[in-house]
């Protein structure tokens, strides 16, 4: 296990000790929560995962390294928010999916701009964010957002140079 997941253990741990010592089946509904939580999602994650397996043995690794690498520079870091902004999906589906891309050799600017623009431009979401709040409001919020993907991914590419 990594120290991302020692840490989690350690959390999770210290949560389920904390009900237990509360009592009145805190605990135990605890469990029940999260086994509800894991049933209600299961189908997303496996097909997340099954998708980034699928991606990393089908889409060949000098692909990926032309158009998302760090030699591909700033044209990386667009292409990736494109992509991202597009990409439908919860994060049980985009998230393996980043991770199979940046371990085939995508760049650290593309794939910061990928997740921040799936999380900011995602076209399957405007649709509801108009009719849900307002078409002036969700525009605005585009809008607004639009410089922040390619910014994060260009700063992350530049810093990526430096830092790692």
């Amino acid at each position: 296990m990594n120290t991302p997941a020692f840490i989690l253990a350690g959390i999770a741990s210290g949560l389920l000790i904390y009900a237990l010592i509360r009592g009145e089946g805190l605990a135990l509904a605890g469990i029940k929560m999260a086994g509800i939580t894991v049933w209600n999602n299961l189908f997303l994650m496996v097909m997340g995962f099954l998708i980034a397996g699928l991606m990393q043995v089908l889409l060949p690794k000098d692909l990926i390294a032309t158009w998302l690498g760090d030699k591909a520079g700033v044209k990386a870091v667009f292409i990736g928010c494109l992509t991202g902004g597009i990409i439908p999906g919860s994060p049980y589906v985009v998230f393996p999916i980043v991770a199979s891309l940046y371990k085939a050799g995508a760049g650290l600017g593309a794939m910061i701009g990928f997740v921040t623009a799936w999380s900011l431009w995602s076209l399957s979401r405007l649709p509801v964010e108009m009719a849900l709040i307002s078409p002036r409001a969700a525009l605005i919020r585009y809008a607004i957002t639009f410089i922040v993907p390619p910014a994060a991914g260009l700063l992350a590419h530049t810093l990526g140079k430096f830092l790692l």
